[in-house]
């Protein structure tokens, strides 16, 4: 941004006339200035030698008659414009990171303690499994295949502690630290949001010219439009004009022989007669380039559509998900609690009841994976409205990106 907006000022230069300051000085010897002078050998001609000096001050100025000048400067001016919109992108796209990282943080930490109970639900089938193969109640199958389950489901616990930690990891280095800076104060777990924004009833076109990268691509098309401009104003003349003026001496022996001001004043004009077509081509270039960003900014617009529509179906999906395994878990207890109530008044065995809180723990591993991903199709639609959204939009329907 620092650099786009100096860009600026060396464009805006160009409109205002320059001045320079220049002074030189020396020793001289000129053979214009000869004496004669008596001699040893008799009458001896001598250029005497002589310290100049020299100064003056100089302006040039070059009348912005078709508007050259003024279109660099705007295609300037459009692209420091372009590097705040850059900014912008930037730091949505590191919220919505941060914010994704987390939501998944604590979505693996969630899943992790179902695990636990998975794992401690297994022990104490694969315990009961052994008494009754002890008992001759069960076969030696019986026992291998419940200690497989159970090695099984414990294979599964690294691979989500490592999960969290890299998930830790990054957050650490999203905020600019080393990765393990917020290790002791994210490693104990959090439950996940138990609130979120309302989603927006409307999608009105001007909601999306919230995004940085839309109008990052309008600047660009400004900026090259400009300098279409620019390059076709090359066609035309151009008016100079000049003034200068200083002074000079000459001394000779520490007293001044020649002392004189100048001062000049004039004006002048080019145009271009003959190039081997090189204005032309650059042109013909400069249109190339605003077709060039003009597809791009399409481009950029069909991708902002298609953001915010697959967000919306990732959330409504995810939504339909979690309420049919809401139901499913909410079955799944019931049936366990039925289970319990069943082994107390000894009318099963206790596998069977064990077999019922495996089911309600793998419906519950798989609702709270649904529940994360409606919250990171939150922050994608976050993202992909170019940093939020009002939920009371104004009088116009238009929201507020801040």
């Amino acid at each position: 941004m620092r650099e786009a907006q100096q860009v600026v000022t060396v464009a805006e230069s160009a409109l205002y006339p320059t001045v320079e300051f220049n002074a030189n000085g020396g020793r001289e010897q000129s053979i214009n200035r000869v004496f004669a002078v008596p001699g040893p050998k008799g009458i001896e001609l001598i250029a005497p030698a002589a310290n100049a000096f020299s100064g003056g001050l100089a302006a040039r100025w070059e009348i912005d008659l078709f508007g050259g000048r003024h279109l660099e400067a705007e295609a300037a001016a459009a692209q420091a414009a372009g590097a705040r919109e850059g900014e912008r992108a930037v730091l949505v796209g590191l919220l919505a990171q941060v914010a994704t990282h987390y939501l998944e943080l604590r979505g693996v930490q969630a899943r992790m303690r179902v695990l636990q109970d998975h794992i401690a639900n297994e022990t104490e089938r694969l315990r009961v499994v052994r008494a009754l193969h002890k008992a001759g109640l069960a076969r030696d199958w019986d026992v291998q295949r419940q200690e497989t389950q159970l090695r099984a489901t414990e294979a599964g616990l690294p691979t989500l502690a490592a999960a969290a930690d890299n998930l830790i990891h990054r957050l650490g280095v999203l905020s600019g630290k080393p990765p393990a800076s917020f290790s002791a104060r994210l490693a104990p777990s959090a439950p996940l949001p138990a609130t979120a924004p309302r989603l927006p009833k409307l999608m009105p076109a001007s909601l999306l010219e919230q995004r940085p990268d839309l109008r990052l691509a309008k600047t660009e098309v400004d900026a090259a439009a400009a300098r279409l401009g620019a390059a076709r104003s090359d066609l035309y003349p151009k008016l100079v004009l000049s003034v200068s003026g200083g002074f000079g001496t000459l001394a000779t022996g520490g007293q001044a022989v020649l002392a004189e001001g100048v001062y000049a004043l004039g004006s002048g004009i080019t145009a271009p007669i003959f190039n081997a077509g090189r204005i032309r081509a650059q042109i013909a270039a400069a249109d190339a380039r605003l077709d060039q960003t003009a597809a791009n900014y399409e481009k950029t617009f069909l991708i902002a559509l298609e953001d915010v529509e697959n967000a919306y179906v990732q959330h409504r999906s995810m939504t339909a998900r979690r309420d049919r395994l809401l139901r499913a878990e909410a079955s799944a207890e019931q049936s366990r609690r039925e289970g319990d109530a069943l082994f107390r008044q000894g009318a099963t065995d206790l596998l069977g009841v064990l077999d019922t809180q495996r089911s309600k723990l793998q419906i519950s591993d798989q609702r709270i994976s649904a529940e994360t991903e409606i919250a990171v199709a939150m922050v994608s639609l976050y993202r992909a409205f170019g940093g939020g959204w009002s939920e009371d939009p104004g009088p116009t329907g238009v929201a507020n990106a801040d």
